[in-house]
Formats: C-alpha cells, structure tokens, sequence
C-alpha cells in the first residue's frame, strides 16, 4: 500500500514532468514560429506563381508562441504571458513613426482609428526606447519582398513579452482565388507566427509589390525617401549571397519614436 508521503512525492514528480514536457513543446514551438519560413511556398491557384508564405515572429521569447533565450528556463505560457498596454493614444487621431537608421531616415504614417492597438504598443515600446540600437534582421528577395525590424535581440526570436490582436485585414481588399492579397511596396504590417493575434513588437516593410495571405495587420505607410532607402537595403541583397536572411547590407535602428500629428 502507498503512503501518503509515497503518494505526494509521486505526485510532485508527475507535476515535475508535466512542466518539463511543455517547456519542451513550447521551445520546439518557438524554433519552428521564429523563422520567416522561406520554405514554406504556396502554389498560388491563378497563373502558378509561387511565393513564400510568411511566418514572421510576432514577440518574445516569453509569449506563447515564441522561443525562450537559449540561456534561460523556458516559462510556461500561462507563467509568461504578459499583459498588452493599456490604451493611451488618441484613437481617432493620426501618428507618425520615424525611425533613424544607420542607412536612412525612415517615416512611417500610422492610423490609429483603423490600428489603435498596433499604433498604441508602437508607442509604447518607442516611448521606451524599446526599438533603439535593434538591427532589421531579416531581408528576403525572391517571392516576397521585404525587411523585416522589431527584434530586441536580432535574430527574429524577440519581443515584448505580449501579443496584440490583428487588425485592418480587410484592408488591402478581398482574398483572390489563392488566398492572397497584394501588399504595395510601402506598406509596413505587422509580423506574427501565422496564428490569429500573435503580434509582438516585429514587423515587416514592403519595398516591391508582395502578395501574402491577408493576417497581417497593415498598419502604415513609408514615405517616399524612407522606400527608397529600404530598396537601396534590398539591392545590396542577403548575406552569402541567399535569397532569404540577414541583409548585407547590416541595418540598425538607431532611434525610434512615435509622435502625434
């Protein structure tokens, strides 16, 4: 017969190695949600094209759908899921986003009455400084055309901590046959894991025409000089000479702030 001491141990242990297996499934989670899937193409249904689907990550290493730093214990969601920021922006109103980059001023005009919480945690985190000194990490030049920014620790596994909802999707007008919708070279949309409202702090930049499914929220539009210095960026293309990974031609946010118009 099992004492009871027997029995709690026994059920310390199971307890023990519950914790361990999601720890592990949410690490293997994070690997998988980190990358901006270049492998992953989609057959588009009209003329054949094909073009990479992407799984930008969306936060941190924190959140539930993103990876732990690698010197760390990896928290469980609900021990890590932070809360979103409170509204403190101006809703109906319109903000600007620049970013000074070690290649190029870069403004980005936001609406907040289609985005507030977008627009509301890019003021937040810039506020913070939270974007300062961070490197666009990611460039990709075939398919899909964009530089992706955000991440605290350059390597698209950073974030804040929290996730806000998607927004604006219909934006960019009604899925065609295959699935997609045109995203103009210019528009700035968020990153996520290709799950529903897993936004972080990382997004992506548009520098030619790009079509991808209509889940990320696109939440503002680069002036002209600012496009021009991301194409610039692009024509440099990817480190080893790659269509998919860090840019050549290195990028680093030197300064980001959010202001009222």
């Amino acid at each position: 017969m099992v004492s009871s001491d027997q029995r709690r141990r026994q059920l310390a242990r199971e307890k023990f190695e519950r914790q361990q297996q999601r720890r592990a499934e949410t690490r293997k989670k994070a690997r998988r949600n980190t990358v901006l899937a270049a492998g992953l193409a989609v057959v588009l249904a009209s003329g054949g094209a094909v073009y990479a689907s992407i799984s930008l990550t969306g936060g941190d290493k924190k959140s539930a759908d993103n990876a732990a730093p690698s010197d760390a214990p990896t928290p469980t969601p609900s021990e890590s899921k932070a809360p979103e920021p409170k509204m403190a922006i101006d809703a109906k109103a319109k903000y600007t986003m620049s970013l000074d980059t070690s290649r190029g001023a870069i403004s980005i005009a936001m609406d907040a009455a289609k985005t507030p919480h977008t627009v509301n945690s890019f003021k937040h985190l810039a506020d913070k400084k939270y974007f300062d000194g961070t490197k666009c990490h990611r460039l990709t030049t075939s398919g899909i055309f964009v530089l992706q920014c955000g991440d605290p620790k350059g390597d698209g596994t950073g974030g804040p901590g929290y996730t806000i909802p998607d927004e604006n999707l219909s934006a960019l007008g009604k899925a065609g046959a295959d699935g997609s919708v045109t995203f103009p070279a210019g528009t700035v949309a968020m990153a996520n894991t290709m799950q529903p409202n897993t936004g972080g702090s990382q997004f992506f930049l548009v520098y030619k025409d790009t079509k991808l499914p209509p889940q990320f929220t696109p939440f503002g539009t680069i002036d002209a000089a600012g496009l021009k210095a991301v194409q610039e960026i692009a024509k440099g293309g990817v480190q080893g000479g790659a269509k998919d990974g860090a840019p050549k031609t290195p990028v680093t946010v030197e300064k980001a702030t959010v202001r009222k118009v």
